[in-house]
């Protein structure tokens, strides 16, 4: 009687399994990051050949220079309400402090830095911030009202983020300046994958830019002439290289588990 074949069951090339065992390590190796590339207010002084790559602040306020396309709000405060009614037209119309009212006291400033205020005519600001804006205001007023008082403020306080972040886009500041985790919190925080330690600013300044990183995982920033955003600065938080990889928030778990069943399955089949 003949003997049916047998067959031996063939085990997996020891090459093949620690290629699989190698390509499981890197996925979850790349897959994690680095808790110094995270945290916020790090104590960086320690740290071997580290110097404080920031400025001393010299003021906070009235940093910043009007600029062609900025919304000024004004308002024209005199001793006699009939002649402050010239001057700002919604109080005779009750206006109140309804967004329509406001609009009618907002004035834009055009490509020469001129705003054409009513019964004044044109007002230059060229190289003015708000408080020397609201001087010449006043100045401009002299020979209608001798005790007006002014009060002014950018209707347009914006500022642009983009990049990993929860929300980017264009971002009302709702005051002059605002320091840079204020921003990062009014755009809903850096995700998992943003780089916290080289957000790049632009920042204008008189007709060209400036533009300079920040790295909020260091505690130096704190107080520093860097450390405060203002009117019009865009500022971008790149991904990091682990992202152009493909690797995103939700790929530990997937790919991972992935890659796993694909060596379980081969090492079922071939022992």
């Amino acid at each position: 009687m003949q003997k049916a074949p047998q067959f031996t069951k063939t085990k997996t090339p020891s090459r093949l399994r620690w290629l699989l065992f190698f390509s499981l390590f890197l996925l979850l190796f790349s897959s994690c990051i680095p808790q110094k590339e995270t945290v916020y207010l790090q104590n960086k002084e320690d740290q071997k050949n580290y110097t404080d790559p920031y400025s001393e602040l010299t003021s906070v306020t009235e940093r910043y220079i009007l600029r062609p396309n900025d919304q000024l709000y004004i308002q024209v405060n005199t001793s006699n309400p009939k002649i402050s009614e010239f001057f700002n037209p919604s109080r005779s119309s009750g206006g109140g402090n309804n967004q329509q009212s406001q609009s009618l006291y907002t004035y834009p400033i055009d490509d020469n830095m001129d705003i054409d205020f009513p019964f004044v005519g044109k007002v230059n600001l060229a190289g003015c911030n708000l408080q020397k804006a609201k001087e010449k205001m006043e100045t401009a007023l002299e020979p209608f009202v001798s005790d007006a008082h002014v009060k002014m403020r950018l209707a347009s306080n914006t500022f642009v983020i983009l990049g990993e972040v929860g929300s980017p886009g264009r971002i009302t500041m709702g005051k002059e300046q605002i320091t840079i985790y204020e921003a990062v919190a009014l755009a809903g925080d850096i995700r998992t994958f943003g780089k916290r330690s080289e957000i790049k600013i632009v920042r204008p300044k008189g007709d060209d830019y400036e533009t300079f990183f920040v790295d909020i995982t260091d505690n130096n920033i704190v107080g520093s002439d860097e450390y405060y955003i203002y009117p019009n600065d865009l500022i971008y938080v790149r991904p990091m290289k682990a992202k152009s990889f493909g690797i995103g928030e939700t790929f530990s778990f997937g790919i991972v588990s992935s890659v796993l069943a694909l060596y379980l399955t081969i090492r079922a089949i071939t022992q």
